[in-house]
């Protein structure tokens, strides 16, 4: 089981402890079993009533509780008809409603010696100190991504500056042609041959000087 699937059953077992402590439970522990001798369940609850109509109560209304709040079924319910002991197996707890004489004599505290007894206060103590170091752990992961994120836009600036630079394809093309045009006119001027005037015109002037 991870942190996060205990962390839930944490809270299935203190909403189921909070209608104990409603429906006039008594004696109400909270037994965190080893887990060498837990097998597929971690917790117990254990509450006592006074008579079988009440312990039907208490077992009714934590099955009403935890399906309309959480959605959650027990895997199998036991002992609701007698109302002597009525188990409701959620598979990772299970709740114990007795008889008080019923409790008495089963023990069943004493049966799990090596699991730590709670009751409701110090187990909704310990969820909460739980939740609130979830909660700081959470916020301190915050900072760290951020100051990620500055890092990662530090080093992305001189290459934004270098693309900002660097000349467009379109620009350096008129840049290039801009220079390539007056250098074109010079070599030009330089290769175009001066034009002579024509063979007839030159014989034309010869005649006129010699009859003159």
């Amino acid at each position: 089981m991870t942190t996060e699937e205990k962390q839930q059953t944490r809270i299935l077992v203190q909403a189921a402890a909070r209608v104990c402590e409603d429906k006039k439970g008594e004696d109400t522990r909270i037994l965190e079993l080893d887990p060498i001798d837990a097998g597929l369940s971690d917790f117990f609850l254990v509450t006592s009533a006074t008579n079988d109509r009440q312990a039907i109560a208490i077992a009714d209304e934590i099955e009403h509780k935890l399906k309309k709040e959480f959605g959650a079924l027990p895997n199998s319910v036991e002992g609701r008809r007698q109302g002597e002991w009525i188990l409701l197996d959620y598979v990772d707890f299970v709740v114990h409603v007795f008889l008080t004489e019923r409790r008495a004599f089963y023990d069943i505290e004493r049966l799990r010696k090596s699991a730590r007894p709670l009751t409701p206060a110090e187990f909704d103590a310990e969820l909460k100190a739980a939740l609130a170091e979830k909660t700081r752990a959470a916020r301190a992961k915050v900072p760290a991504k951020k100051a990620a994120a500055k890092r990662a836009a530090a080093k992305s600036k001189p290459l934004a500056a270098k693309k900002a630079a660097a000349p467009k394809p379109k620009e350096a093309a008129k840049k290039s042609a801009a220079a390539i045009k007056p250098a074109a006119k010079k070599v030009a001027a330089k290769t175009i041959p001066t034009k002579k005037a024509p063979a007839k015109k030159a014989a034309a002037k010869e005649l006129v000087r010699k009859k003159s």
